[in-house]
């Protein structure tokens, strides 16, 4: 079982022959759901498995998340710099001394022992190789008393009103690069729009490396004009801008005549996320040919002006672990008004992480803002509710947030308030989301034209929302994947895709039917959508869509 793509051999492990066994499964059926003990492996993962890299309904995402979860050397730990789990002392400044004593070290890890310690401010982790590291979630508490807009002041929109921003950015524990977060503090201070992107407040302040020459999406080896800047180990920053006619707008739509005949033109909010901007680091160059960490997420074209960029400096190698952010309980304010009490935020972060942590009470979760190659690992969401228990927005890429749990909120969520659930928007591309259990909300694309992302191996109680701002733009770009998702109360909304997003693949669903929210696709015509296993769950093989991906040898490791 094996071809080849680009001229590389393409195989699967032994591992992934054996989760892709083709017995058909002897199934039980309990309430109209068909549960399978073996399984049944769908035409869709055999054709993958021969263009893993071009399926023109199934991204690659194999690679998806940090390249490894580091175990640095103990440099610091919280109690030498003045901490005291006595609940009273105020341990946020000892946190941040030993953090930047390890920054002074070269990097390392901060130790945080078992007790609850008391922050009335916000945690930073703004430099390289630096992992905070408690004894367990179960065991480490950081006991937090203030919001965002207490700390650094009311963030507004960019598009004006009064919609809080910090409904959607930043974090009582922020990892983010220093310099990044000095400037976007400072512009919150001064009531202005900080951009939040990989090319800092202006997007027209970045450095041209060099043109690219086209390439075809799949692609990991590129045709540069100048390699002189490029080095392996280096960040790059590919970006891609879109024609008058938007052409670049609809491949990411899966191109023909829906997209063709969408009318772009008043999406401002969409236009605005243009040029698109993905983050990779370069694994070789030999000559002019270039070859990345990651195959390309989208054709380059002359017209789209492809070319490597200098980028505001990312934040890579560094985590969190271990710990519960257990946040003063508070009311939830009102939709779009959330003061900012935060959980754990990573922002132009690159191949960083969090593992083992628990967020409660907050406003909002866990969040990746123009954040790639990141990890979220053993998080859970609970407490009183939530607005986004997981965000995913400006332009973050190839993110893995997997062993996840969004619990039932533990008080009736006020009537002016809103829940979404794991969330992506923006232009995001190729993230996952694996092995999880939502016990609320809903698979939020919340617009923005996200592509390329999978959700795989979830139990979901679907009674969430999504979002979005109508000149947002689509719901979904192509490429999204549904993969062995079991719905507990059979609420269709966002749930199936084949006559909602195109070019996308519903596989391993059990029976949904439309009621509250439901949605209508926003292009005309045939989507192109696939919908295998149809009315059970668990029955398909392979079971986990991104793991068979990952042990797939596609000669990209």
């Amino acid at each position: 079982m094996s071809t080849t793509h680009h001229g590389t051999a393409v195989g699967m492990t032994r591992r992934a022959l054996l989760a892709g066994a083709t017995a058909v499964a002897a199934t039980t059926v309990a309430g109209g759901t068909a549960h399978a003990t073996d399984g049944q492996v769908p035409s869709l993962w055999r054709e993958f498995t021969r263009t893993p890299f071009t399926h023109p309904q199934i991204p690659y995402v194999g690679r998806a998340g940090a390249a490894r979860i580091r175990r640095l050397p103990v440099v610091a730990d919280i109690r030498a710099y003045g901490a005291v789990a006595d609940g009273v002392t105020d341990c946020a400044p000892a946190i941040n001394r030993a953090i930047a004593a390890a920054a002074r070290a070269g990097g390392g890890t901060v130790t945080i022992p078992p007790g609850t310690f008391r922050i009335d401010g916000m945690v930073l982790l703004g430099h390289d190789d630096v992992v905070l590291r408690g004894a367990g979630s179960g065991r480490t508490t950081l006991y937090a008393t203030k919001s965002l807009t207490e700390l650094i002041g009311p963030y507004g929109s960019r598009y004006g009103g009064t919609k809080s921003a910090w409904s959607w950015a930043g974090g009582l524990i922020w990892l983010a690069p220093k310099a990044r977060w000095d400037s976007l503090t400072a512009a919150v201070r001064a009531q202005a729009w900080p951009f939040e992107g990989w090319t800092g407040n202006k997007r027209d302040e970045w450095e041209q490396l060099t043109p690219v020459e086209p390439a075809r999406r799949g692609d990991r080896t590129v045709t540069v004009s100048d390699p002189s800047r490029l080095r392996p180990g280096r960040l790059v920053l590919l970006r891609v801008a879109d024609d008058t006619a938007h052409t670049l707008l609809q491949h990411m739509s899966g191109g023909g005549p829906g997209p063709a005949s969408y009318y772009w033109e008043d999406k401002t909010k969409l236009l605005s996320y243009v040029p698109y901007e993905w983050p990779v680091r370069v694994t070789a160059v030999r000559g002019r040919r270039v070859t990345l960490e990651r195959p390309l997420p989208v054709d380059l074209r002359p017209e789209w002006n492809p070319q490597f960029t200098t980028h505001v400096r990312e934040l890579t190698g560094s985590g969190v672990e271990g710990l519960t952010l257990d946040v003063m309980e508070t009311p939830q304010s009102p939709h779009l008004l959330d003061k900012g009490y935060n959980g754990v935020v990573l922002q132009c972060a690159y191949d960083c992480w969090v593992d083992d942590v628990t967020v409660r009470n907050v406003d909002n979760g866990f969040g990746l803002v123009a954040a790639s190659a990141c990890t979220l690992r053993r998080t859970r969401v609970g407490g009183r509710g939530e607005h986004h228990p997981y965000f995913c927005r400006e332009g973050s890429h190839d993110n893995l947030i997997e062993d996840f749990t969004v619990e039932e909120r533990t008080v009736p969520a006020p009537s002016d308030t809103q829940l979404h659930g794991i969330n992506v928007e923006g232009l995001s591309s190729h993230n996952v989301w694996s092995r999880g259990e939502m016990q609320m909300g809903t698979f939020d694309s919340h617009r923005g034209l996200p592509f390329g992302n999978v959700r795989t191996d979830i139990t979901v109680d679907n009674n969430g929302r999504h979002g979005g701002d109508a000149n947002a733009g689509p719901l979904f770009g192509a490429r999204f994947t549904h993969w062995n998702v079991r719905v507990t109360n059979g609420r269709a909304g966002l749930m199936r895709l084949d006559g909602l997003a195109p070019y996308s693949a519903t596989v391993g669903l059990n029976t949904v039917t439309d009621f509250d929210q439901t949605d209508v696709p926003d292009f005309t015509g045939d989507l192109n959508s696939r919908l295998e296993l149809y009315g059970t769950w668990d029955a398909v093989r392979p079971r986990n869509l991104y793991e068979a991906q990952r042990d797939l040898d596609c000669g990209v490791r």
